[in-house]
């Protein structure tokens, strides 16, 4: 379910990354989404080594 989750997030901020690089004058929209896609991929594989055990 959580995978779900990131994975759900990880879209949107694609999304709106690209919405803000093809639209003109909204640079600003793309960068907040690129530091988002960055921070819930990091969330995510930060989950995923904390499950897995040796």
């Amino acid at each position: 379910m959580v995978w779900k989750v990131i994975g759900g997030l990880l879209v949107l901020w694609l999304v709106v990354s690209v919405a803000g690089v093809l639209i003109k004058g909204l640079f600003w929209l793309a960068v907040i989404g690129g530091i988002l896609f960055v921070a819930t991929a990091a969330l995510g594989w930060a989950k995923d080594k904390k499950e897995i055990k040796p």
